[in-house]
């Protein structure tokens, strides 16, 4: 394997690297304010309500802009588009810093149109949130398009679970470092720390990414490898494609439906899971500030296992003989059995608080595993010219399906918390997060039950 790998040449995973950085930078500006959560809400006199409208926000505007993000990738490109994204998240989470003079100069905006009075705090992360999501929105359309780009089929999904697990390492990287920046710097400090991060990647990538055709850095051979067969499609010199693709000819297909189904139900799961995570800890069990640390970390780390190996479990089916889509649909089906664990969180965790810890670490890490395949279903089967458009609509409706889990998980803590019992509260959230997975895939396959390869776009 390692001869055959020199002889037809890595450089592709050079890439896969560099979309794995920029995923864990994604994630760990994303994270902070979950981290911070807790105190800030204590700080500011948040209610669940109002930190689940700021969360919300966040979502409402990624999904809206996962829409066009995906279009303008497939107009200017993938380097440029990719390049302009991480720009205007980096701006977006160093803003979070300034939340509070950025509420105010908005309230006083409102108040002279004759809106009235909000709070300063809850509309100063709102805006800052609103702005990180345009930015981030950007980045799985880029991910997949340039996986596309840079991998034959039977590899895609193992490079799109080795990037996606970007995710994972964010998500570790923030509990072990948000907490203590905020404790010895301040707030605002981790904001700005980790919100520059990215324009460190943004120098890597403008050197060292290229469309394959025009990388010099490429093998013949690699490159011959990585088309496996595939005729090359033809774009101009600035990557435009020849016929614009409108998403009502999209939409026309089951295929671009099973997709848009999945992420609806799926991706809200792992935005609740990252977002009310430390406030779970809190309410639950007392932990704040640095005591979230250790557990946070384990559990993120397990997602880890189930983004790569996610990706690499349907290379089982393949190797059997069934095609890209049949072997990830078969792999998708194991992987949605797993979050039904989350069922035991609550009437388990009386014991310690590890045992949900594990068990969500259990559902967390199937969501990585899904999330590295359903990804994959688009480059399966259309043309690489429609990827980003299809994974920005898949995503808005991933982010309308966040709003909604986070907007139910709000409403949920503060009515049986007024009544003492916000652990029914848990108990109804790890109920959805539990099913969903299988009801998507359910609907999947019902959508697409056997392989189809779009032509005619």
């Amino acid at each position: 394997m390692n001869t055959k790998n020199e002889t037809i040449g890595k450089y592709r995973w050079t890439i896969c690297a560099l979309i794995f950085f920029a995923t864990t930078v994604n994630y760990l500006d994303r994270q902070v304010l979950s981290l911070l959560a807790p105190s800030l809400s204590e700080k500011f006199g948040w209610s669940n309500t109002d930190y689940a409208n700021i969360t919300a926000i966040f979502q409402f505007v990624y999904a809206i802009s996962m829409l066009f993000a995906g279009r303008l990738i497939d107009k200017i490109g993938t380097k440029a588009g990719y390049s302009i994204a991480i720009a205007l998240w980096s701006i977006g989470a160093i803003m979070h810093a300034y939340a509070i003079p950025i509420g105010t100069s908005l309230n006083n905006i409102f108040v002279w149109v004759g809106i009235g009075a909000v709070p300063v705090s809850i509309v100063g992360f709102m805006f800052s949130r609103s702005f990180l999501a345009f930015g981030e929105s950007g980045n799985f359309p880029a991910a997949i398009k340039a996986t596309a780009e840079y991998f034959p089929k039977k590899e895609r999904s193992l490079a799109t679970g080795i990037f996606n697990s970007g995710t994972n390492v964010g998500a570790i990287l923030a509990p072990l470092t948000v907490p203590w920046i905020a404790d010895n710097w301040g707030w605002e400090s981790a904001f700005i720390i980790i919100g520059a991060i990215g324009f460190v990647w943004m120098f890597f990538w403008h050197f060292l990414y290229e469309k394959p055709e025009k990388q010099k850095r490429l093998s013949a051979a690699e490159l011959n490898y990585i088309l496996d067969g595939e005729i090359a499609e033809t774009a101009t010199d600035n990557s435009l494609p020849k016929e614009k693709i409108s998403w009502i000819k999209l939409l026309k297909y089951k295929q671009t439906w099973a997709f848009i189904f999945g992420k609806f139900m799926t991706d809200g799961i792992w935005w609740f899971f990252l977002f009310w995570l430390p406030k779970y800890l809190e309410a639950q069990f007392g932990l704040v500030k640095t005591d979230i640390t250790l557990p946070l970390t384990v559990l993120y780390s397990m997602t880890m296992i189930g983004s790569i190996y996610g990706g690499y479990f349907p290379m089982y089916y393949i190797n059997k003989g069934y095609n890209p889509y049949e072997g990830r649909m078969k792999a998708m089906f194991v992987i949605a059995l797993f979050p039904l664990v989350v069922l035991l969180a609550q009437p388990l965790g009386y014991l310690t608080y590890w045992i949900p810890v594990v068990l969500i670490g259990v559902g967390a890490s199937a969501h990585q595993a899904w999330s590295a395949n359903i990804f994959t279903t688009v480059s399966d089967m259309f043309p690489k010219k429609a990827i980003a458009s299809i994974i920005g609509i898949g995503g808005m409706a991933g982010g309308i399906g966040g709003v909604l889990v986070s907007k139910l998980g709000g409403a949920l803590f503060d009515y049986y918390d007024a009544l003492g019992h916000i652990q029914t509260g848990y108990t109804i959230m790890f109920v959805i997060c539990a099913i969903a997975y299988l009801t998507a895939w359910i609907v999947m396959k019902a959508l697409v039950p056997k392989y189809v390869q779009i032509t005619d776009l």
